[in-house]
C-alpha cells in the first residue's frame, strides 16, 4: 500500500482500491459512459452545421437552400432526442449506480468495523467512525457517478476539438493548447493543497460529532456540575476551528476558480489577435472563424468543467481516504485457518502460562500466570483495581488475544476454536449495562436472534424481571430510551440476565454485575444472578465480598498474579489480603 510520510494515500492507490467496486455494475458504467459520448455529439456537431451554413452563405448565398437548412436543422433536433434520452439515464440511472457502489462501500466498513478488537475502539472517538461511515461516503455517489463521465467526455471533447481546429488552422490551435499543460500544473498544486484542506475539514467534522456525542450522552453529569458554559466553550472552539478550516478552503476554492478564470481569458485572447491577424491575412475563413470560436468556447467549458469537477472529485477521494483507513485498520482478533467449532462444550478452562500486555500501550497487566477452572465450578475473583481481573476474563472470549501462553476449553486452545461458537459458549453480565434503543422484548431477544414470545417472557421470569416488566406501561413493547435511561438499574441489570438466560451459556462471567445497585436491588439481581449460575462454569468478579462466599473457590489477583487461593474460611482463616478486605468492608457497614 502506498502511502506517505503523513499517512495519506497517493491517488493512484485509492482510485485502484476504488475500481473493484465498479464491477458488480460495470454493465451500468458502460451504457453511462456510451450515453456520454451521445451527449457530447451535439455539441461537436453544431459548430460544423453553423461552419457550413456561415462559409456557404458567404461563398453564394444563393447555394444556402431551404432544404440544406431545414436537413442540417432536422439532423441537429434528432441529435437533440438522443442528447436527452442519453442525459436522462445519466441523471437516473447513473447516479443510482453511485448510490449503490455507496451503500456497498458502508456495508463493507460496517462488517469490517464488526471484526476490529477492542484496541480499535479503545483509541478511536465513536463520532469519527460514524463521520468516516455516513458523511464522507455521501461524497462517494457523486464522485463513482460524475468521476467516469467527466474524464471520459473530456477526453472525447479536447481529442476532437484538436482534431477539427487543427484542420481549420493548425498554428492558432497550437497557440492556444499551449496554456492546457500550464493551466494542469497550476491546478495540480492548487489540488494538492485542497485535498489537505477537505481532509482536515472531515476530520474536524469527526470531532466535533465525538464531542456533541460525549456531552449529549453525559448531559447528566454536565448539568450536576453546572458545567453547561464550559461545555458550549468547548464545542464552540470546536466549531471556530472547523470555521477556520473551512475558510482556508474557500480560499483555495476562490484561488482555484479565479486562476481558471485567467487562463479562459488568455485563451480567448489569443483567439482574438491571432484569428483577426489570419483573418485579415486571408488564412482563415469567416465560418471557420465562427466554428473556431465555438470549438474553442467549448473546449474552455469543458476544461473549466473538468476544473471545477476538481472540488467534488477531491471530496470523493477524501471520503474514499478515510474509508480505507477503517477497512485497513489491522483485524487482530481472527479465526485461524484450522480452527473448527466448539461443539457441546462443558466448562473447563486452563490458563497456561498466560502472560498478557495492552497492544497500544503495551501495559503489562500479568505474566506467567497459571490457572485451571473446573466445569461447572463457581469461581470468584477478587483483588485491588488493576490487578487484572477483568482483563483475564476479557480473554477467554477473546476480546483480546494472550500475548504469551494459551488459554484452554475443554482442552483445546480458544484460538483453535471459531470465534462465534466460543462467544456463543459465554454470557457476560456487566456492572455496565448496555441495553439497545428499542423495546424491553427486543432488548431480551437480543440474547437469541428469533427467539420465541414464550422463550422470552420465559427467560424473563427466570430472571426475575417478568413482574416489573408487566408493571410497565406497554409491558414487554415499552421503549426503554437511550441506553436504557428508561429503567432503573436494577431493571436493566434484570433485562440483561434475562437476555443471558435466553442465550443460555454454559460458561457465565459477571463482571461486578451488582456493585453499582442500591441494598434492595442488589438482593433482587443476585438471586437472578443464582439462578442463571446453576449448572454452568461461574467467573464473578466481585468488590462486594458478600456476594461471593458461597463461590467453591476465591482467588486474589493482584499484579504479582493469584497471591491466594481457596474458599471463604480458607482465605479468612489464612489472615492475609482477602481477610483485609473483608474485614474493611465490615467496617464500611
Amino acid at each position: 500500500m502506498e502511502q506517505n510520510k503523513n499517512n495519506e494515500y497517493a491517488t493512484k492507490t485509492l482510485i485502484k482500491r476504488f475500481l473493484p467496486y465498479f464491477k458488480p455494475y460495470y454493465k451500468t458504467l458502460y451504457v453511462d459512459l456510451f450515453c456520454a459520448a451521445l451527449t457530447t455529439v451535439c455539441e461537436i456537431v453544431l459548430p460544423l452545421i453553423i461552419r457550413k451554413i456561415t462559409n456557404t452563405a458567404l461563398e453564394d448565398v444563393t447555394l444556402l437552400t431551404v432544404r440544406m437548412v431545414v436537413g442540417l436543422a432536422l439532423v441537429y433536433f434528432v441529435l437533440r432526442i438522443i442528447d436527452a434520452l442519453a442525459n436522462y439515464y445519466m441523471a437516473d440511472t447513473g447516479h443510482i449506480m453511485g448510490a449503490k457502489i455507496e451503500t456497498d462501500m458502508r456495508r463493507d466498513a460496517y462488517a469490517h468495523l464488526q471484526q476490529l478488537s477492542n484496541t480499535y475502539f479503545n483509541n478511536t472517538k465513536v463520532g469519527q467512525i460514524m463521520g468516516r461511515i455516513t458523511n464522507d461516503l455521501f461524497e462517494v455517489t457523486e464522485f463513482a457517478h460524475h468521476c467516469p463521465e467527466e474524464f471520459f467526455i473530456a477526453g472525447i471533447k479536447i481529442v476532437i476539438s484538436f482534431a477539427i481546429l487543427s484542420q481549420i488552422h493548425l498554428l492558432l490551435t497550437l497557440m492556444i493548447f499551449v496554456f492546457v499543460p500550464i493551466m494542469t500544473i497550476v491546478c495540480r498544486m492548487i489540488n494538492k493543497k485542497m485535498r489537505t484542506a477537505f481532509s482536515s475539514q472531515r476530520n474536524q467534522i469527526g470531532e466535533l460529532n465525538a464531542k456533541i456525542e460525549d456531552s449529549l450522552l453525559g448531559q447528566k453529569v454536565v448539568k450536576a456540575f453546572t458545567n453547561e458554559e464550559l461545555e458550549s466553550q468547548k464545542f464552540e472552539d470546536g466549531n471556530q476551528e472547523f470555521l477556520k478550516i473551512k475558510t482556508y478552503t474557500y480560499n483555495l476554492m476562490g484561488i482555484f476558480s479565479t486562476s481558471t478564470r485567467v487562463f479562459d481569458g488568455l485563451m480567448y485572447l489569443t483567439i482574438i489577435i491571432g484569428g483577426g491577424f489570419f483573418l485579415m491575412n486571408g488564412k482563415i475563413l469567416p465560418g471557420d472563424m465562427v466554428a473556431y470560436v465555438m470549438y474553442v468556447s467549448t473546449l474552455i467549458a469543458t476544461i473549466r468543467r473538468i476544473i471545477e469537477f476538481a472540488e467534488q472529485f477531491q471530496r470523493g477521494i477524501t471520503g474514499i481516504e478515510r474509508f480505507l483507513q477503517i477497512m485497513d485498520a489491522d483485524i487482530e482478533i481472527f479465526d485461524e485457518q484450522d480452527a473448527k467449532d466448539l461443539v457441546e462444550p462443558k466448562g473447563e478452562i486452563v490458563f497456561k502460562n498466560v502472560s498478557f500486555e495492552y497492544p497500544d500501550d503495551h501495559n503489562k497487566v500479568f505474566s506467567n500466570l497459571n490457572l485451571q477452572i473446573h466445569a461447572g465450578e463457581k469461581l470468584a475473583i477478587v483483588g485491588p483495581s488493576g490487578g487484572g481481573k477483568t482483563t483475564l476474563c476479557n480473554l477467554i472470549p477473546r476480546f483480546y488475544d494472550v500475548s504469551a501462553g494459551e488459554i484452554t476449553l475443554d482442552g483445546k486452545n480458544i484460538k483453535k476454536l471459531t470465534l462465534k461458537s466460543l462467544r456463543q459458549s459465554i454470557g457476560v453480565v456487566q456492572q455496565d449495562v448496555y441495553l439497545f434503543s428499542g423495546t424491553v422484548y427486543e432488548n431480551i431477544a437480543y440474547g437469541k436472534p428469533g427467539a420465541s414470545y414464550e422463550e422470552v417472557t420465559e427467560a424473563a421470569k427466570r430472571a426475575g424481571a417478568d413482574e416489573f416488566i408487566r408493571d410497565l406501561k406497554d409491558q414487554y413493547d415499552t421503549y426503554v430510551g437511550e441506553r436504557g435511561v428508561k429503567l432503573s438499574g436494577g431493571q436493566k441489570q434484570r433485562i440483561s440476565i434475562a437476555r443471558v438466560f435466553l442465550k443460555n451459556p454454559p460458561i457465565l462471567i459477571l463482571d461486578e454485575a451488582t456493585s453499582a445497585l442500591d441494598n434492595e436491588s442488589e438482593y433482587a439481581v443476585a438471586k437472578s444472578l443464582n439462578e442463571l449460575a446453576k449448572g454452568r462454569t461461574t467467573l464473578t468478579i466481585a468488590h462486594r465480598l458478600s456476594s461471593i462466599r458461597n463461590s467453591d473457590r476465591i482467588l486474589v489477583l493482584t499484579d504479582e498474579g493469584i497471591v491466594e487461593e481457596g474458599n471463604h474460611e480458607e482465605l479468612m482463616e489464612l489472615g492475609g489480603i482477602y481477610h483485609h478486605f473483608y474485614q474493611m468492608a465490615n467496617e464500611i457497614k
